[in-house]
């Protein structure tokens, strides 16, 4: 049988890292330790690996989930094998978070090390004109696993203040802490408005991650399927 298939690039890539992008596109972790991802995010496996919901672990994290329009589902990835990610051709990369932490959007969390704290915060100053504003904060020592809709931006906002679009903006340091503007007035809103209606502005030093991208929907899957190093991200 012949096939460019074959060909060295599609093979699973050979490494003693525990946690690999095989491509842009999907990312491999080796149990161990346990994981969380995304329910859905799981496209293979090799071994003896078992998927399981993921609750809230707490009665706090559990009401500002219930209260978040941006929760994630997640899954426990546990046993023995290899786990492969991917999510919808989404451009995948990672960040190793050393003792640090990060702010993330619910909707671009592929998976992460469950040794990992996380929990959901809200944007200060989102208001009812947002339909409040959630994010989930991740911290400790440990990999996280992210996606972006296209290849991700690197942004320094200590020099000075950067603005992105909320559907933008996948990731920032989590001593950063987004203002909201509105780039709204009385007489775009009676014109229609330009579509660029609200932004986060970001001030301080730490960085912000922005995918070329407003972002798609997010379907809600089934279970089965500033400042620490950034990982590839700076590669």
């Amino acid at each position: 049988m012949r096939s460019h298939l074959f060909d060295p690039r599609h093979a699973e890539q050979e490494t003693q890292d525990r946690w690999a992008r095989q491509n842009d596109k999907m990312a491999r972790v080796v149990l161990g330790p346990d994981v969380l991802a995304a329910k859905g995010s799981m496209v293979a496996f090799q071994g003896d690996v078992r998927f399981d919901h993921e609750g809230s672990g707490s009665i706090g994290r559990l009401v500002r989930r219930m209260v978040s329009s941006a929760d994630t589902p997640l899954m426990r990835c546990s046993g023995r094998g290899e786990v492969f990610f991917a999510r919808r051709a989404e451009d995948v990369f990672t960040v190793e978070l050393e003792g640090d932490a990060i702010s993330v959007d619910g909707a671009n969390v592929l998976a992460f090390d469950a040794d990992l704290d996380w929990d959901v915060r809200r944007v200060q100053g989102a208001g009812t004109l947002t339909g409040g504003l959630f994010t989930l904060e991740i911290s400790g020592r440990g990999t996280v696993a992210l996606t972006s809709d296209g290849p991700p931006v690197l942004l320094d906002c200590s020099r000075q203040p950067t603005s992105v679009d909320l559907q933008a903006a996948v990731a920032w340091s989590a001593n950063l802490r987004p203002e909201l503007r509105s780039s709204l007035n009385a007489r775009s809103m009676l014109r229609g408005g330009s579509g660029e209606a609200f932004q986060y502005v970001f001030s301080g030093p730490g960085f912000v991650v922005v995918q070329p991208s407003e972002g798609q929907p997010v379907p809600q899957g089934g279970g089965g399927g500033g400042g620490g190093g950034l990982g590839d991200l700076f590669s």
